[in-house]
C-alpha cells in the first residue's frame, strides 16, 4: 500500500502525464478567431506562405527527382483505413506523395524537403498539373514527346505509358517550347516571384525528364553511394499496384489526376524547404494547420529518420512531430529495406502512428524523465526506427 505522500505524488505524475498525453494526440488548441483551411489560396497568399515557412537550403545525397520505392502502394489499402480524408497531408520528396494524396484525398498539402531543388521539382509538377488536360497530356508535356493518338480517359497507366514507349524523346524545339511554357505560366500567368536560381533549378529538373523520358529512375542524375544501382523507372511506378491487383499511381485514373490538377490549381499544394529536425518549417506547417482548427492526416517521412538519427536530431524531429495537431487515426508512411528486399526493386512502405510514436517527444520537465526512465512505464519511442540506407 502507498503511503499519503506517495499517493500524493502518483497523482501528481498522473495529472502531468495526462495532460501531456492529450496535448501530443489532439494538438494545442486552435487560436481564437482562426479559420477553417481555405478553399484556396491566391497566388501571393500561397508563395507568400511557402517562403515564410521555409528555411535555408540543405544538402541530400541526390538530386531525388524519382521515388525508387516500387511497393509504395502497398500500404495504401491500410493507409485509406487509418488516415481519415480531408485533413492536411505531409510528406518529403518526389511523385510518390501524389498517389499517397490521390489516396487520402486531402484538404490541404505541404510537401517539405531539405533541397530547395525539390521545391523547384514541385514548381515544375505544378506548372505541367496546370496547364495539362488529362493523363496522356501530362505524361506529353513531362517528357517532350508527341501525344500518340489513341489514349482516351479510359486508357490504363500501362496503356499511356505503353504508347508513349513508341515515341522518341529526340524533340529539342519541343522540350524548348514546353519549358518555355512552364516559365511562362508560372511567373507570367501565376505572377510567382521566382529567382533566377529556381528558373535554372527548374530548367535543370525538367532537361532530366526530357533526357531520360519514361525510363528515369532514382539514380539517373547520380549520387554518393550509387555504385551501379538500378531502381524503378518512372514508368514502372506508374504501373504499379497495391499488392491486390489495383492499380493506385496518381496517373492510373483521370480521377486521381483531377484530384491533384484541382490542389494545384486552387494553390493547395505547398512546397516549403526545411529539415525535419529544424526549429521553423515543420513547426510553422504545424501552427498553420493548428490555427485552421485542421488535423494531420498523413506524413509520409521516406527513410528521412535515418538520417537525423545520424545527425543526432531526430528527437528534435519527434518533438516537431509531436507539437502537431493529431489524433489517434494520424498516420506515419515509412520507407524502409524489408526482408523481401530485392536488389533494383527499392525500398518497400510500412505504417506508423504518429501520437504513439512520438508521446514521449511532446513531454517536458520531469513528466519526460520519469517517462523515459521507466517509472510511468516503458517509452514508446526513445529512438529513430531502425532503417536501412537507400
Amino acid at each position: 500500500m502507498l503511503s499519503t505522500t506517495g499517493r500524493r505524488l502518483a497523482i501528481a505524475i498522473s495529472a502531468v502525464l495526462g495532460s501531456c498525453v492529450m496535448a501530443v494526440s489532439f494538438g494545442p488548441p486552435a487560436r481564437a478567431g482562426a479559420g477553417a483551411l481555405p478553399d484556396s489560396l491566391s497566388t501571393s497568399a500561397f508563395w507568400a506562405l511557402s517562403t515564410e515557412l521555409s528555411e535555408p537550403n540543405g544538402y541530400f545525397q541526390s538530386d531525388n527527382l524519382v521515388s525508387n520505392e516500387i511497393q509504395f502502394q502497398r500500404v495504401i489499402p491500410d493507409l485509406t483505413k487509418s488516415a481519415r480524408a480531408g485533413r492536411v497531408y505531409l510528406g518529403v520528396g518526389p511523385e510518390q506523395n501524389f498517389s499517397y494524396i490521390a489516396a487520402l484525398k486531402p484538404s490541404m498539402v505541404f510537401i517539405v524537403d531539405v533541397r530547395r531543388g525539390n521545391l523547384q521539382l514541385h514548381l515544375m509538377y505544378k506548372a505541367l498539373f496546370e496547364l495539362s488536360t488529362d493523363r496522356a497530356d501530362f505524361v506529353s508535356r513531362l517528357f517532350s514527346k508527341k501525344r500518340p493518338a489513341g489514349l482516351t480517359a479510359a486508357s490504363s497507366a500501362q496503356d499511356i505509358f505503353a504508347a508513349y514507349e513508341k515515341v522518341e524523346t529526340d524533340d529539342e524545339n519541343l522540350y524548348k517550347a514546353n519549358l518555355t511554357a512552364i516559365d511562362d505560366h508560372l511567373v507570367k500567368t501565376r505572377g510567382l516571384q521566382l529567382t533566377e536560381e529556381d528558373l535554372k533549378g527548374i530548367e535543370y529538373v525538367y532537361y532530366q525528364f526530357f533526357n531520360y523520358g519514361p525510363s528515369i529512375q532514382y539514380w539517373s542524375t547520380g549520387g554518393s553511394g550509387r555504385g551501379g544501382r538500378t531502381a524503378p523507372t518512372f514508368a514502372d511506378l506508374m504501373m504499379a499496384e497495391d499488392g491486390s491487383g489495383r492499380a493506385r499511381s496518381f496517373l492510373a485514373s483521370e480521377e486521381s489526376f483531377a484530384l491533384l490538377k484541382e490542389l494545384e490549381a486552387k494553390n493547395l499544394l505547398v512546397p516549403v524547404v526545411g529539415n525535419f529536425g529544424g526549429k521553423k518549417a515543420l513547426r510553422g506547417v504545424g501552427s498553420y494547420v493548428r490555427d485552421h482548427g485542421a488535423v494531420v492526416s498523413a506524413f509520409y517521412v521516406s527513410n528521412v529518420e535515418q538520417y537525423l538519427g545520424r545527425n543526432g536530431i531526430w528527437g528534435e524531429f519527434c518533438a516537431n512531430v509531436a507539437s502537431m495537431p493529431m489524433d489517434e487515426s494520424s498516420t506515419f508512411i515509412r520507407s524502409v529495406r524489408s526482408g523481401n528486399f530485392v536488389p533494383g526493386v527499392g525500398l518497400d512502405s510500412e505504417l506508423g502512428n504518429m501520437v504513439s510514436e512520438t508521446k514521449s517527444c511532446g513531454m517536458t520537465g520531469a513528466a519526460r524523465l520519469l517517462f523515459r526512465s521507466g517509472v510511468l512505464g516503458r517509452p514508446l519511442v526513445a529512438q529513430p526506427p531502425a532503417r536501412s540506407r537507400r
